[in-house]
């Protein structure tokens, strides 16, 4: 099976679409299928990671002119819609039996438009703002008692809806490592630290400014600098400053911090299911607009503590957010067990059985 992905990254982007379509690349490379991802060359592209990982890797030039505003995010694509549909047929040697399209610039009209070029068409999104023509739909995210009529009347009726946590997309490691956590005994005594490949407010300085304080110095950091992080020298400066502070670069996968840690100060991405995959209870703030409404959903349902956007938060914020946990061992083991019983870890393997057997 010859499955294309048109996804991107950048600065500005960041890195969590192409993450994703990653995970599932690789899941789908194990059951024997051929990748390529076709991605615009954004500053911060990552596509060194994609060919690291085995996958073939096309990328569009990057032009910076847009002049379709239809789509609420249409300046991330890169160029207009038209040109980069007409690009990404060029850059498909042969009909790809999928398309798989995880980007919020794209909708129903670049999706026709590139119909020559793939037998069936997929869709990972969680905005749920635009009409689709797919025959497969992918949201990973927690949206409540709305969550299955959200896409409804913005897919054909043949498409197939993979809705939910339970279909997130985690490597393997994250359903294998589920089985060998114990049950959280309520203590924090190691804090993981990780804001998002980017972390474009620079929050890892502002949680580890506010774990710099005797109140907070008997525990342990694991701090995770992504490939974009505006400021990986700042960031050790202050880690070397504190003592009991691990800093970590390109890191393939976040399990085996997790899997040690009691607590977590995260951004409210995708990390949210690994995190709850394994029982991580987590600290979260938003870092980009689409992530807010998903986030305090999770607060409201009692899976995560939500402090809010990122341009709203304060390290005494933080500093109050963590206080709270250590204090609050009942709390945290309530929300380390919720989360295991609503994150199973197998998505990928799942949306690759869904693919496979349609060919």
């Amino acid at each position: 099976m010859k499955v294309a992905f048109r996804t991107d990254a950048s600065r500005f982007i960041g890195s969590g679409h192409i993450m994703r379509c990653l995970t599932l690349s690789d899941s789908l490379a194990r059951a024997g299928a051929t990748c390529t991802f076709i991605c615009r060359a954004h500053p911060g592209h990552l596509g060194e990671l994609l060919k690291a990982r085995g996958h073939a890797l096309r990328l569009l030039p990057c032009s910076t002119e847009v002049t379709d505003q239809e789509s609420g995010h249409a300046s991330w694509l890169g160029a207009a819609w038209e040109e980069d549909a007409r690009q990404t047929l060029e850059q498909i040697d042969e009909m790809v039996d999928w398309l798989v399209v995880d980007h919020y610039s794209i909708d129903r009209r670049w999706e026709d438009a590139v119909r020559a070029g793939c037998r069936w068409l997929a869709v990972i999104d969680d905005l749920a703002d635009r009409p689709h023509s797919c025959e497969l739909l992918l949201d990973q995210n927690w949206h409540g008692a709305e969550a299955q009529s959200r896409y409804k009347e913005l897919t054909p009726a043949y498409c197939v809806h993979l809705i939910g946590p339970q279909y997130a997309l985690l490597g393997p490691e994250y359903a294998e490592l589920k089985r060998w956590r114990p049950e959280h005994d309520g203590l924090v005594r190691r804090v993981l630290l990780f804001f998002g490949g980017s972390d474009p407010d620079n929050l890892t300085a502002k949680a580890l400014a506010a774990l710099s304080t005797p109140e907070f110095s008997t525990l342990v950091l694991d701090v995770v600098v992504g490939q974009n992080h505006p400021d990986p020298s700042g960031i050790a400066q202050m880690a070397t400053a504190r003592s009991g502070t691990v800093v970590h670069r390109n890191l393939p996968s976040l399990a085996g911090l997790m899997l040690r840690s009691d607590l977590m100060l995260g951004a409210g991405g995708a990390t949210n299911w690994e995190r709850m995959c394994l029982g991580l209870p987590s600290i979260v703030i938003s870092i980009a607009d689409n992530q807010v409404a998903i986030n305090r959903a999770l607060s409201v349902d009692g899976y995560i503590d939500f402090l809010g956007p990122a341009d709203g938060v304060s390290v005494d914020d933080i500093a109050d957010a963590v206080s709270d946990a250590l204090t609050s061992p009942e709390l945290l083991r309530t929300r380390s067990r919720i989360g295991r019983d609503l994150v199973g870890g197998n998505g990928a393997v799942t949306m690759t059985d869904v693919m496979m057997r349609s060919c």
